[in-house]
């Protein structure tokens, strides 16, 4: 049965990464994963935002890519050492600090791609994540992270699990699989699995593929590749057969989209 997260949404699938922030945006001083970014993203159209989770020294999960503020604000402090309202001020002039309690409430119609950053937002994460499982894909780079978000939305009893992609250990065994041609490997190693969030390729060796491409959709898994800002690389990945584009550019994915439809 197909996720709520994918149900109903069209395809192919524009995943806003971090949110949008446009040239001008950059310009006014947005960041990424501020609350003008997200605001931008759903303003332009977008049905998914992805964007990642970290832990305040204070507990509140907020949405923010590094483990320190150096790239965003010039503070090199990591973010599990800065309290909730130190954070609002520092990112006040930038968009405005955005928490995933805010985000899931403040933009109910988005579906949240949401990546476990650190050790130690697992359970919290995963809390506020269970009242809203239905619009949230939980991603990690670490399965055992991914696993431990899963657990504590489990464990908060409100039902439908999130959607879930796969994490670096899960993605090596898959393509392993494909390039082997063992469809048993394969669905062992997509059990569980909704969706394969991959770049085209690490450093010099390639990730997708179309036999990885046609290996995933025969389990019914979707095939979404970051991060991809050129229309004409989505075009080209789209006729490859790829079933969503993370792009820090969602106004140009969104206009590439309209193309197929």
């Amino acid at each position: 049965m197909t996720h709520p997260w994918f149900a109903g949404a069209s395809r192919p699938r524009i995943l806003a990464h971090r949110g949008l922030v446009t040239p001008e945006g950059a310009a006014s001083g947005m960041a990424e994963n501020s609350f003008a970014a997200v605001a931008a993203a759903h303003a332009a159209g977008v049905a998914y935002v992805e964007s990642d989770c970290h832990l305040t020294a204070d507990g509140t999960v907020v949405l923010f890519h590094d483990d320190t503020l150096e790239r965003v604000t010039g503070d090199p402090r990591r973010i599990a050492e800065v309290g909730l309202a130190e954070l609002e001020e520092l990112m006040a002039e930038r968009g405005g600090l955005i928490t995933l309690a805010q985000a899931l409430d403040a933009f109910p119609t988005i579906r949240f791609n949401l990546d476990a950053k650190a050790d130690g937002v697992e359970v919290p994460m995963g809390r506020e994540i269970a009242p809203f499982a239905e619009r949230v894909l939980v991603a990690s780079f670490s399965d055992d992270r991914r696993r431990r978000v899963l657990d504590a939305v489990a464990a908060a009893g409100r039902g439908i699990r999130p959607a879930t992609s796969a994490g670096t250990g899960t993605i090596a065994r898959v393509v392993a699989a494909a390039a082997l041609r063992s469809n048993r490997m394969v669905r062992r190693a997509l059990a569980g699995i909704d969706a394969l969030q991959i770049p085209e390729r690490q450093g010099r060796l390639p990730v997708l593929s179309r036999r990885l491409i046609d290996a995933a959709h025969r389990h019914d898994v979707e095939v979404h590749v970051w991060t991809v800002d050129e229309a004409d690389d989505m075009r080209r990945l789209l006729d490859l057969g790829v079933d969503g584009i993370v792009t820090d550019r969602a106004d140009v994915g969104l206009r590439v989209a309209a193309e197929r439809r």
